[in-house]
């Protein structure tokens, strides 16, 4: 599991006060990226072997609001990697360690065509290196 620190910026937040919801997304890509940088594996150094990795699907839970300046603990999970597909969990908790949100993000991986490509095959050192995250949860 990895953790990323948010800080909620006043934009973020619409006339009540309240983070709007559409920042939870771009939130999970920010702890995403994040994530891969720190197993090594940042996205520019994906791309530049050919490879992009689309989402394909999000699912989000919404359990607190939250409100500018808060700062949100994101924690990113490998759910599951198989040859061509990534499913990763997020959790994020207010300071008071309250869970805020939980969602999911599933990506593909394709080349620059859109060709959907085997990691296991293709490239066996990221496939390696998820694989090692799915095993410390």
């Amino acid at each position: 599991m990895h953790s990323y620190i948010h800080k909620i910026k006043y934009y973020e937040t619409d006339r009540m006060g309240i983070t709007h919801h559409s920042n939870y997304i771009r939130w999970m890509e920010e702890a995403r990226l994040d994530w891969l940088e720190a197993i090594g594996w940042g996205l520019d150094r994906i791309e530049e072997t050919g490879v992009v990795s689309p989402v394909v699907s999000i699912t989000s839970n919404f359990k607190q609001t939250t409100t500018f300046p808060e700062e949100i603990e994101i924690s990113v999970c490998v759910d599951e990697v198989k040859g061509a597909r990534l499913r990763l969990s997020y959790v994020m908790k207010n300071a008071a360690g309250k869970t805020v949100f939980t969602g999911r993000s599933e990506h593909c991986f394709t080349d620059s065509r859109g060709k959907v490509l085997r990691l296991d095959r293709q490239l066996p050192d990221l496939y390696e290196a998820f694989l090692a995250q799915q095993e410390e949860i």
